[in-house]
Formats: structure tokens, C-alpha cells, sequence
């Protein structure tokens, strides 16, 4: 699931889908059901750009509701996922890459 109208995200994410969330700077709901999801989805919470997980067995329409709203309205949460996202953006993750990548190779060939 995608909530996009206000261009807020919910999903069982992953790394990927999580990571996208976060470049978008969009609070996100994850409920886990596997793998890494719970990790995700406490991280999110701890980050303060999603409202705590609720595994996906013990979801509820009034839970799923609550958690919802609180992604649209919690102007503290929107911000935060804001931030991170410009932060995000402005990286060079790919240059950073090679840059680390050259520096390992040229220690190894020392």
C-alpha cells in the first residue's frame, strides 16, 4: 500500500522502499511482516518520521486510521522526514562510492 495524496507513504517496506521514502522526505507507516521490516519500521519511529510499526497481524482499521493521521498531521514528524530528505538529496552517494571504492583498492595495491 502507497498513500500519495498528500504525498505521505505507507507500506510493509524495505530497505529500498524505505530509502525512497526517506529521499522523497515523507513521513512513512511501516508494518512489518518480515525479514528486515521490523528494523525498518522501529528505525523510521526512532528517526521521528513514522509513527511506531504495529506488526501486520495485530493491524486494525481503528490502528491503521490513527496511524494515518498522524503521518498527515504531525508537523514535527513532517519536518524531520523533510530534513532528512534534503539531506539525502544533496549527497553525491554515488561519488562517495567511488571515492571509497579507489581509496580501498589503492590501500590494497600498497
Amino acid at each position: 500500500m502507497a498513500l500519495s495524496a498528500d504525498g505521505c507513504g505507507g507500506s510493509s517496506r524495505r530497505a529500498g522502499t524505505t530509502a525512497a521514502g526517506l529521499r522523497a522526505g515523507k513521513p512513512t507507516l511501516i508494518y512489518p511482516y518480515f525479514g528486515d521490516q521490523p528494523f525498518w519500521g522501529e528505525r523510521m519511529h526512532e528517526l521521528g518520521v513514522g509513527p511506531k510499526p504495529v506488526h501486520q497481524k495485530k493491524l486494525t482499521v481503528d490502528g491503521l486510521a490513527a496511524a494515518i493521521r498522524t503521518i498527515v498531521s504531525d508537523t514535527s514528524m513532517r519536518q524531520k522526514a523533510a530534513t532528512i530528505g534534503e539531506n539525502i538529496r544533496s549527497e553525491d552517494g554515488i561519488g562517495n562510492a567511488v571515492a571509497t571504492i579507489k581509496s580501498i583498492l589503492s590501500l590494497k595495491s600498497s
